[in-house]
């Protein structure tokens, strides 16, 4: 680094929040805020990008003022919206909310298995028109999951799962056994061999060349009749037509989306009127405090940035992701 102070440039939103508690960086750098169509001046010097507007991709367009930029700062889990080839052939270091998400994800999961199993939607519905039924709920104690993503999050989902006896599978690049967290893992190319055997198919895969339409008609068609989809991974990795189809042939018992293609869900998608689909907007991992969780954990890694040390669990800009300890 120069002997002036290193230069921080924090992407922000518009209309969202800033966040909080970076001024304890400004005896050691300069930090300078900036929306998206400032950010060309804003990162031409800079060192470090703090990207707080996390689904921006406007640093692309601006990448050849990049001049002295060392490191990206993702306050997210995924970082499909970053790279770029430019980017990914670079030595900038690029790392994410690695850790913030995992156990809001796990709990969300659990949720929208349990609502499923115990019919809380439906109860909902018959309270809203004030009818008293009785009816037979589902164990949860037994059932078998499939984990499409074996990253942290997928393994804190794992983990959650097998604390209330569900068996658990996890699905990943390569297919392996002995995991430490999963013990099997089947290639998610195989999925419509596999998914068969499974109550609940859980995707939460990064989004990749690898993952983008991951789940289409092929893998709804080989699910149990009785089986429930949740995606708190990426839109993009469901072909949403195919699933559609297959919730309204009966091919699925029902689904939970937390994330689409387009988001905001536009208002006129048939998904919003199909009465086996539970959706929420993109909030799975969004536990109270979670902004100043992400806040904390780029000042950490700032100050430790500062120091000259090298920063922990960085990104595989190849893969899209960062490595977990079991893959």
């Amino acid at each position: 680094m120069s002997t002036s102070p290193p230069v921080i440039t924090v992407l922000v939103s518009d209309t969202g929040p800033r966040p909080t508690g970076l001024e304890v960086l400004e005896p050691r750098a300069t930090l300078r805020y900036t929306d998206a169509a400032g950010l060309g001046d804003a990162v031409q010097g800079a060192d470090a990008l703090l990207l707080w507007d996390f689904f921006s991709s406007a640093v692309e367009g601006v990448w050849r003022r990049c001049d002295t930029l060392q490191w990206i700062h993702v306050a997210a889990a995924g970082v499909d919206k970053l790279l770029f080839p430019e980017l990914r052939a670079s030595d900038v270091v690029v790392t994410n909310a690695r850790g913030t998400f995992d156990r809001p994800i796990a709990e969300f999961v659990l949720a929208s298995v349990l609502a499923h199993l115990k019919l809380m939607r439906e109860g909902q519905e018959l309270q809203r028109e004030h009818v008293w039924r009785h009816r037979e709920t589902l164990p949860l104690r037994g059932r078998s999951a499939l984990v499409v993503g074996a990253g942290n999050i997928g393994r804190e989902i794992g983990r959650l799962l097998r604390a209330v006896d569900v068996e658990v599978t996890g699905a990943g690049r390569s297919a392996r056994t002995g995991d430490p967290d999963f013990g099997t893992v089947i290639a998610s190319s195989d999925l419509p061999a596999e998914v068969g055997a499974f109550d609940f198919v859980i995707n939460v895969t990064p989004l990749t060349d690898a993952t983008r339409n991951l789940f289409d008609r092929k893998v709804f068609a080989a699910m149990k009749p009785s089986a429930y989809f949740v995606n708190v991974g990426r839109g993009a990795s469901v072909v949403e037509d195919d699933l559609l189809d297959a919730l309204r042939a009966g091919e699925l018992a029902g689904a939970a989306l937390d994330v689409f293609e387009t988001e905001p869900l536009p208002a006129d998608s048939p998904l919003w009127d199909e009465p086996r689909l539970a959706i929420s907007p993109h909030l799975s991992g969004d536990s109270a405090g979670w902004l100043d969780t992400l806040a904390g954990q780029f000042v950490d890694l700032a100050q430790l940035w500062l120091d000259g040390e090298p920063l922990p669990h960085p990104v595989d800009k190849q893969l899209g992701f960062v490595r977990s300890a079991g893959s």
